[in-house]
């Protein structure tokens, strides 16, 4: 569930009537705006006493501190934000976020003072009002209605046509990935993207018979135990001129039982956001349409479900690559590289991209390097790698780069392929990486983004409530609106 805000002229004269929670902001070196100052009046002085308290000179910048039940207001609650004298985006992000975190009572409202880039504060109170009770006969999920009050509110409203089109990514991201996989098949992951046609994009589904004709192997060698039936689906916005486009590779396990090689019963539940890699590709191309990029990108997800049946994968089989190249498969839950193995090289044999970026919830051993804190980055190329980094620092996704090299690559070799699905327990996240390298052109600018850790966590973060995060879609968006458009 997503709550949009609402817009309004600041109107002084209302407030002692306005219900729900006041959020206004203070300057951590004193000086008040004409909001602040009307709130303390009717408040009669209280809201002076928490600015002159000891408490709030020794308070961090962008802390909340709360008046409940303040004399002279409807509200139930007035929630002053201390501003530090030079905030940034980030900052003024999380501090949306914690607003609505504290908000007592059925709506937000939001007194925005005049400073730069303070549309952030309202992304960061979007990104945080989600709820995924989609399945819940009742629901204990209470979300605030968002108001916000501006004297510029022409200009707020514009600045957020573009964060709400962001925004509207990262929650699709969410939805997928917190879908049951009962829910959420190939066939209905499929059905869901197909229908962001109605934002411009052009998508299109390669079936079962297609894929066969392409020679993906590799792809298909992971679905066949599934009744579920494997798809690639590709997303196209044409949006730039005749450049050749940035390329998203996604992928799209919708389930993950290990195949033959078993994974443990317990925590087997949370595998339905194996597909996280896909859902971070659909929610940036939902991302890009609304907001009518100026740029091509071209999205492609591998959509499988790794099932144990009797038609099921066997460690030990070999299957060919549509690159040609013949893998060794030795333990069937080292599935999601071959899919992308496939869905890279069609994307390059298709579309020559300027680069691509690949999203995969890959290797539990990402998590022992870097938690939940950080994506996994791997690259081949400096620059575009600077690029993401960069993208991704300003929008506040945590992204660490990993090595690769050919030390690694070696413990991929095979005895009777070409190479080798896994490279055994060391260094598990880089050999998986040296396995997708395999499958990417010489000189082709390529990223990998490791997200196992990132894309759903048991806590909830700064922007989101436990669960999926859509970690990825802002750094990719932002990425490409620093880089590809005008």
């Amino acid at each position: 569930m997503t709550i949009s805000p609402e817009v309004m002229p600041l109107d002084l004269d209302t407030l002692k009537e306005q219900g729900g929670t006041l959020a206004v902001f203070a300057k951590a070196k004193g000086g008040t705006d004409r909001a602040l100052r009307k709130v303390n009046t009717l408040a009669r002085g209280q809201v002076n006493r928490v600015l002159d308290s000891e408490a709030f000179e020794k308070a961090p910048a962008g802390s909340v501190h709360t008046i409940n039940v303040p004399f002279g207001l409807a509200v139930e609650a007035v929630l002053i934000v201390k501003l530090g004298e030079t905030p940034t985006e980030t900052d003024l992000r999380k501090i949306g976020a914690k607003l609505v975190t504290s908000a007592k009572g059925g709506s937000l409202n939001i007194l925005m003072p005049k400073i730069k880039s303070v549309s952030e504060v309202v992304k960061g109170a979007m990104l945080r009002t989600y709820a995924f009770n989609q399945h819940k006969s009742k629901s204990d999920d209470t979300l605030p209605q968002i108001f916000v009050h501006s004297d510029d509110t022409d200009g707020l409203a514009t600045d957020m046509d573009a964060a709400k089109a962001e925004v509207a990514g990262v929650h699709f991201t969410r939805d997928l990935v917190n879908e049951p996989s009962n829910i959420l098949t190939t066939t209905e992951f499929a059905n869901r993207l197909t229908a962001l046609t109605e934002h411009g994009l052009t998508v299109k589904v390669l079936e079962e018979p297609e894929l066969a004709s392409l020679g993906m192997g590799a792809l298909l060698g992971v679905g066949q135990g599934s009744e579920s039936p494997s798809k690639v689906v590709v997303m196209e916005h044409m949006g730039g001129g005749d450049e050749a486009p940035l390329a998203l590779v996604g992928k799209g396990v919708v389930f993950d039982t290990g195949g033959i090689s078993l994974k443990p019963a317990g925590g087997m539940e949370d595998m339905t956001m194996d597909m996280g890699g896909a859902g971070v590709v659909s929610g940036v191309m939902k991302t890009l349409a609304m907001r009518k990029a100026k740029a091509n990108v071209v999205g492609l997800v591998g959509l499988v479900e790794n099932m144990p049946d009797g038609k099921a994968q066997r460690p030990g089989d070999v299957v060919t690559s549509m690159k040609g190249d013949t893998i060794e498969v030795i333990n069937t839950d080292a599935e999601g590289r071959l899919v992308l193995a496939d869905v890279l090289w069609y994307a390059q044999e298709t579309y020559n991209p300027s680069g691509i970026v690949d999203l995969a919830t890959l290797t539990g051993a990402i998590i022992v390097g870097l938690g939940h804190e950080n994506a996994g980055v791997f690259s081949n190329h400096d620059d575009f790698v600077a690029n993401f980094l960069t993208a991704a620092s300003e929008a506040d996704e945590g992204a660490w780069r990993m090595p690769l090299g050919d030390a690694y690559d070696e413990l991929i070799k095979s005895q009777f392929a070409d190479m080798k699905n896994v490279g055994g327990r060391t260094a598990g996240s880089i050999t998986a990486a040296q396995f997708l390298l395999r499958f990417i052109k010489d000189d082709m600018p390529w990223i990998h983004l490791d997200i196992a850790g990132t894309a759903s966590v048991k806590t909830s973060t700064s922007y989101a409530p436990k669960g999926a995060t859509g970690w990825g879609v802002r750094a990719l968006n932002h990425m490409v609106a620093k880089y590809y458009e005008g």
